[in-house]
């Protein structure tokens, strides 16, 4: 019992540290492609948006390649720094930052771009630069979109495995998260922990997913008023 609800503590943090870099990597450079049009941009944005459709796997190799002893930056973090990354809390949240990026991506993306460019540039016009601009005016619009998106980035982040499992592995209490917990837990035969682990993390990405839905419709007024 006291693994199954530690395993969901550390999923929470984890999920929670993914959303928060998303947060700041994912508006910003979605802001800038959303309102910058330059040679590359489409082909820039796909290669953003390819871990949604990676397999999990795959991103876990890339990731152990570049986080690992013999890895470019993992090497330089261990001469440097004396940080290694691998099989730590932290080369978890970088997997499920991956991961996830894109959702907040797309949808922060998708929400700049609904947001009028006339009231921007009258903005402008009044004497406010582009950070006043971007906090006062194109943040305030398209807010709704993307909370929506970092919802479901928490969710996807919460639920995180294959790229988790490379990076981090399955060490009870340390990167244990709740996915993980449950394939452990079946390859044991614990079919009543396996049970509680699965209703945990049901529940919560259900809690996340509603919070997403009605964020998603309370915005729908304010684009008809955009309009």
């Amino acid at each position: 019992m006291d693994g199954a609800w530690t395993a969901l503590a550390l999923s929470l943090k984890v999920a929670g540290w993914a959303t928060l870099i998303n947060l700041f990597l994912g508006v910003g450079v979605a802001y800038l492609l959303a309102r910058r049009r330059w040679w590359g941009r489409e082909l820039l944005d796909a290669a953003l948006t390819l871990p949604m459709v990676m397999p999990p796997t795959v991103l876990g190799y890339y990731l152990l390649v570049l986080l690992g002893s013999q890895g470019p930056l993992g090497a330089w973090l261990m001469q440097t720094f004396g940080i290694r990354l691998i099989f730590t809390w932290q080369a978890a949240v970088i997997a499920a930052t991956v991961v996830s990026f894109p959702l907040v991506f797309k949808a922060a993306r998708a929400a700049f771009e609904m947001v009028d460019a006339d009231q921007q540039d009258s903005a402008r016009t009044l004497g406010l630069g582009n950070a006043a601009v971007f906090f006062r005016v194109s943040l305030p619009l398209a807010w709704h979109g993307i909370l929506a998106g970092l919802l479901l980035a928490f969710a996807r982040a919460l639920g995180e495995f294959g790229a988790t499992l490379m990076v981090a592995g399955s060490i009870a209490g340390k990167t244990q998260t709740l996915s993980i917990a449950v394939y452990e837990a079946v390859q044991a035969g614990q079919d009543y922990q396996a049970d509680l682990l699965v209703a945990l993390t049901s529940i919560t990405c259900m809690a996340v997913l509603l919070s997403s839905s009605r964020l998603m419709r309370s915005s729908l007024p304010q684009r008809g008023q955009q309009r």
